[in-house]
């Protein structure tokens, strides 16, 4: 393998190899490079290979109610790390870098007298290619396909014309929840926080407007109540310690790809996909090996850094999540390929898990 590597060019990354043996603490990223990872499958759980079956799910009580709730909003308004803090753990990777969510991601609320799949979207906006395309149709997907719409706007700031392009494809029929985060940014009586709101209730009147700020957990009871009351009457969807239905290797790329756009800056963040080519489990340890695209020869340079150092740190930090999430020791193997205007060519989109969804 390390052979291979160097025939690639590809700088080798032993921190540690399996052989090495592991110690903990041995791939400690940064406090911001390494927000807590909670395992998502099953809550009350430390974590474990596996994820949780569909069996076990009970029989509603009378008057149970159970539903999808979509988050739709502009990029960077705070989608991911609110579905996060609803859910109670993290199971979307999130960044300052606008359009990081690409798939529409599930989180499950069980409640004694209700079930809440959230439904977390791609930020809509104005596509520049095919990938853009795909995330702004799924997104649009979602608003017609969920019992409630929480259309989450940044409350901090006044709208723009995204907020308004956005409400005007929300059905009238569809229950809707204005969603103003950001709420720890302005004061709960100023003047602009009133005004914003007034604002934002004109693109969508009627609508039931509720402030929170997606990093105070204390702030979601309303939020939550407030979906609560929307859903239709209906049956356990998943087993109530659920917390999401994702695939282990779904999570294991975006965990990496995660940490590409906390180490990148400029074009490659939004250049990059991440397959998971192989999770080997032995006894001691398990081997994850993975490919990162990018579209330029320069690009490849970039991430890969000066004698491999910025591929090794983000490698150190992934796996660092990694671990997390499987509760166990891993070693963790990065390549680097170029697929050039991979963003553009539906084939590769494919082959990368971007598909339309209906």
């Amino acid at each position: 393998m390390e052979e291979e590597r160097r025939e690639r060019g590809h700088p080798p990354l032993r921190d540690p190899a399996p052989e090495e043996g592991w110690q903990e603490g041995a791939a400690q990223a940064p406090p911001e490079l390494a927000p807590p990872y909670i395992p998502p499958y099953t809550r009350g759980q430390e974590g474990g290979r596996g994820e949780a079956g569909l069996s076990g799910i009970p029989v509603a009580p009378p008057g149970f109610k159970s539903g999808f709730a979509a988050l739709i909003g502009r990029p960077n308004v705070g989608k991911s790390t609110l579905m996060n803090a609803l859910v109670g753990q993290k199971i979307a990777i999130t960044s300052p870098v606008a359009q990081t969510t690409r798939n529409r991601l599930r989180g499950i609320l069980s409640l004694p007298q209700a079930q809440i799949i959230w439904v977390d979207t791609p930020g809509i906006h104005k596509p520049h290619h095919r990938l853009g395309e795909i995330l702004v149709h799924n997104a649009q997907a979602a608003i017609g396909s969920v019992d409630v719409v929480l259309f989450v706007v940044d409350g901090s700031v006044p709208p723009g014309r995204g907020d308004a392009f956005i409400a005007e494809r929300i059905p009238s029929a569809t229950p809707c929840i204005l969603v103003c985060n950001k709420a720890d940014l302005l004061p709960k009586e100023s003047a602009a926080r009133q005004a914003h709101q007034e604002s934002y209730q004109a693109l969508r009147p009627g609508a039931p407007v509720v402030w929170v700020s997606a990093l105070d957990p204390g702030s979601l009871a309303p939020l939550i109540q407030a979906t609560v009351d929307l859903l239709p009457p209906g049956p356990y969807y998943y087993p109530p310690d659920l917390v999401t239905d994702q695939p282990e290797r779904f999570i294991m790329a975006e965990l990496i790809r995660e940490q590409v756009l906390l180490h990148t800056r400029e074009e490659v963040p939004h250049s990059v996909a991440v397959t998971i080519d192989q999770v080997e489990e032995t006894p001691k340890v398990t081997r994850v090996l993975a490919t990162l695209y990018v579209e330029r020869d320069s690009q490849k340079g970039i991430l890969i850094g000066k004698g491999g150092e910025r591929l090794k740190q983000i490698g150190q930090a992934a796996r660092f999540q990694i671990q997390k999430l499987i509760a166990g020791k891993v070693y963790l193997e990065l390549f680097v390929k170029v697929r050039p205007h991979w963003r553009r060519s539906e084939h590769l989109l494919r082959d990368f898990g971007y598909r339309v969804e209906t």
